[in-house]
């Protein structure tokens, strides 16, 4: 976890109904849940297995170690998990390096936020070489804390992550919105005791309690989430 938390945005957030915000990163905030499976392709390619496109449902949105090990089960490839994830994060920075695009709305959420002093995380499965190759081109002014998929013990759907980016705020969970695409990251949020806001990339997530559903982040704005957070929607 890196966090460069000034003492202002904690100060900021006291008293107030929502004390921070959460975002996941690939299919939430940049356009890349793709640009895993491509990764994945081309890898199991070079090692002479061809990927069945039904299994992209299966692998896409989860954390790596999942995937990765899901797709050595299902291929045979006589490849260990770490050796596979090292082939998988050096083809998906190739492909990053070329360009990140922002998810619509993303932008200007951000922006938002900041202006507003509201303490955001960015919350990822991905390891840290990846969230930091994403943020050179996002900023990583965006986010006063990042936790990786490598740098908690049980990531998503386990909600360590989540109460690792509560922990560094000295946030309350349950004073929290989070932002996630897939039902592995809105489950991770929920166990954690936050709000969520689900924005699904690859399968419908359907509404619940605690828990509003939108097509895109273009709905979603400060205003949003404070009354996500109070209730009020």
């Amino acid at each position: 976890m890196t966090s460069t938390v000034p003492a202002s945005l904690i100060r900021t957030a006291e008293g107030a109904a929502l004390q921070a915000v959460f975002l996941d990163m690939d299919g939430t905030l940049v356009d890349t849940e793709g640009f895993w499976w491509e990764a994945e392709v081309a890898v199991f390619a070079d090692l002479g297995y061809r990927l069945d496109e039904a299994w992209k449902d299966v692998v896409v949105g989860g954390p790596m170690t999942r995937s990765a090990g899901y797709l050595i089960d299902v291929t045979g490839a006589d490849i260990t998990l770490p050796e596979l994830t090292v082939l998988l994060n050096d083809r998906f920075e190739e492909r990053i390096d070329r360009g990140v695009p922002l998810m619509p709305g993303a932008a200007r959420l951000l922006a938002e936020l900041m202006a507003h002093e509201i303490p955001t995380a960015l919350v990822s499965a991905s390891h840290r070489r990846i969230i930091d190759r994403v943020l050179d081109s996002v900023g990583h002014h965006h986010f006063s804390l990042t936790v990786a998929g490598d740098e908690v013990s049980r990531t998503k759907p386990h909600p360590e992550p989540y109460l690792t980016a509560a922990s560094g705020f000295g946030a309350a969970p349950e004073r929290c919105a989070v932002i996630e695409d897939t039902a592995t990251g809105v489950a991770a949020a929920e166990a954690a005791g936050c709000w969520v806001v689900a924005v699904p990339s690859v399968a419908p997530i359907a509404p619940a309690s605690g828990r509003v559903v939108v097509g895109s982040l273009e709905e979603v704005d400060l205003a949003f989430l404070r009354g996500l957070v109070t209730g009020m929607h």
